[in-house]
């Protein structure tokens, strides 16, 4: 496919909008984006918000199950309704199962539409698309060479007692809920996210109210201690450290496994995991409605540039994609093997 703009589709019964790599449409990685419950909660306003529009990269972005055309039968007021009968086991839960249960079969068709390579993607997810990240990470088997998460619902609990302030009213915990907040629980379950050593960025936002940067920060130090192996959680690793330009946080140790060839050093030079923190960022980060592109925030903006840095780093900068850029590669052949960055 040829194209200098931005594209609408559907794949895997999925609507998706995909943009282009900075350098033209040749063969280059992919980054999906998943947006949130709150704006931007459809796939053109997220590619808005984080165009991430550097990237020698597909950036595509699907819609999540039972939002934008992907409603339920009802509509929103159905929407409301499951909300309402019980948020975390009607309509948390199964938005987040499917959407991780679906990325194997739309990497897949996406890549028979588009000149994608064959290394591991790039997956960053905002809020519940944060949550469904996690859970691919977790239990699925979709190769991903990094992944972020902005605002991360690591686990359901504060956003319940957020939902009891807003509506004045407890919930009504029962077997099924406590089921589900066990297995969205992404602190507790840090050995199996980590479980590929995928490097990871956690962006918390400073006003976020829902999901302070405290539970950011406790995602980061699980992650940490699993690929250290020092944690209750840990999973067989040792460790390095890294970071991410221009942002002030939290340094995590860990690296990648031996499937895909790179070693920790005791010295922490593979920069795998990191947490920072955007003051100005609020829980949504962009305006109502949230279903169409909205104006640029500064913290908006700041968010876009470290995930451009981040997917750079550990996705794009790679000797698949130096070649690509400069050699008119055939979108009939095979592409040179994946090398993750240095």
């Amino acid at each position: 496919m040829r194209t200098a703009g931005p594209v609408t589709g559907t794949a895997a019964g999925i609507p998706f909008l995909a943009l282009p790599p900075a350098t033209g449409p040749h063969p280059a990685p992919l980054v999906l984006g998943l947006h949130a419950f709150e704006p931007p909660r459809g796939e053109s306003a997220l590619a808005g918000t984080v165009p991430m529009a550097s990237l020698p990269a597909w950036r595509v972005y699907p819609g999540l199950p039972l939002f934008g055309a992907r409603l339920p039968e009802g509509g929103v007021r159905e929407i409301g309704r499951r909300g309402e009968q019980d948020y975390l086991v009607e309509l948390f839960g199964p938005v987040v199962e499917e959407a991780a249960a679906e990325l194997p079969r739309l990497v897949a068709e996406l890549r028979t539409r588009f000149p994608i390579t064959d290394g591991p993607i790039g997956l960053v997810g905002v809020g519940a698309g944060a949550t469904a990240a996690l859970l691919a990470l977790a239990e699925g088997d979709l190769a991903v060479g990094a992944a972020a998460v902005v605002n991360p619902v690591a686990d359901p609990a504060p956003v319940i007692a957020a939902r009891e302030r807003h509506h004045g009213s407890p919930y009504a915990w029962n077997d099924r809920s406590l089921a589900a907040r066990e297995r969205f629980d992404f602190i507790a379950r840090a050995g199996e996210v980590a479980r590929g050593r995928t490097p990871m960025l956690v962006v918390s936002g400073g006003r976020d109210e829902v999901v302070p940067p405290e539970h950011g920060r406790g995602l980061h130090e699980a992650l940490r201690a699993a690929f250290l192996g020092t944690g209750p959680a840990a999973s067989e690793a040792r460790g390095g450290h890294g970071g991410v330009r221009g942002f002030e946080g939290s340094e995590g140790e860990g690296g990648r496994d031996g499937r895909e060839g790179v070693p920790v050093s005791p010295e922490g030079t593979n920069h795998v995991l990191r947490h920072i923190v955007i003051p100005d960022l609020a829980h949504a980060i962009g305006t109502e409605p949230g279903l169409e592109p909205g104006p640029l925030t500064p913290a908006g903006v700041l968010v876009d540039r470290a995930l451009t840095e981040w997917f750079h780093r550990h996705v794009t900068a790679s000797a698949q994609v130096r070649a690509g850029a400069g050699d008119g590669w055939s979108t009939g052949g095979s592409p040179r093997a994946f090398v993750p960055s240095p």
